[in-house]
């Protein structure tokens, strides 16, 4: 059984953007890599929705910083931009979506984050919105990933095994806690 989930667990973090085209009202961008802010920042840029919340931001980074490593022009995100500072886990990630998507009146969401990551926070963010809210995801695939030579990496797969193991433990209910890593 737990080899059966791995591959659907493999199958799913090797997927493609769900509904790239939908407009939704709110961007999380989950953070733990440049590529993640980066898409998040263009779709928003893009007007793929009205408002973006960079969940687990470093509370030394600033918008203008991200905007730079981005290469987006800092004035047209002034109004549409949350850093959300708390989260330092995934359960974290999720407990500052929920806020905020119940602070902004937010209905539906475009959840930007690393595609080995997406089955985790999708589960954690899915149990603290608000009913009614639609997540759509939109995975990123990290550089690393997507070399030709990943799937013979010793890395890559102690990744992949772990992360799907955290996935477990989140579909169990461990890791709740803010003292958790994500």
């Amino acid at each position: 059984m737990l080899l059966l989930g791995f591959v659907w667990y493999l199958d799913t973090a090797a997927a493609t953007p769900a509904e790239p085209f939908r407009h939704t009202d709110g961007i999380v961008v989950l953070t733990g890599g440049s590529e993640r802010v980066r898409t998040g920042l263009a779709l928003l840029v893009s007007d793929h929705a009205g408002r973006l919340l960079v969940s687990g931001a470093h509370p030394d980074v600033t918008l203008a910083d991200l905007a730079a490593s981005a290469g987006q022009p800092l004035a047209p995100l002034l109004a549409r931009v949350t850093l959300g500072h708390s989260a330092r886990t995934t359960h974290g990630n999720a407990v500052e979506t929920a806020a905020w998507a119940r602070a902004e009146g937010i209905r539906s969401i475009r959840l930007v984050t690393a595609g080995y990551h997406m089955p985790r926070a999708r589960l954690e963010i899915r149990r603290l919105l608000p009913s009614g809210v639609d997540l759509i995801p939109h995975p990123v695939q990290p550089v690393g990933l997507r070399q030709g030579d990943a799937a013979g990496r010793t890395r890559t797969w102690s990744l992949l095994v772990g992360e799907y193991a955290k996935l477990i433990g989140a579909w169990l209910g461990f890791g709740r806690t803010a003292g958790n890593s994500t």
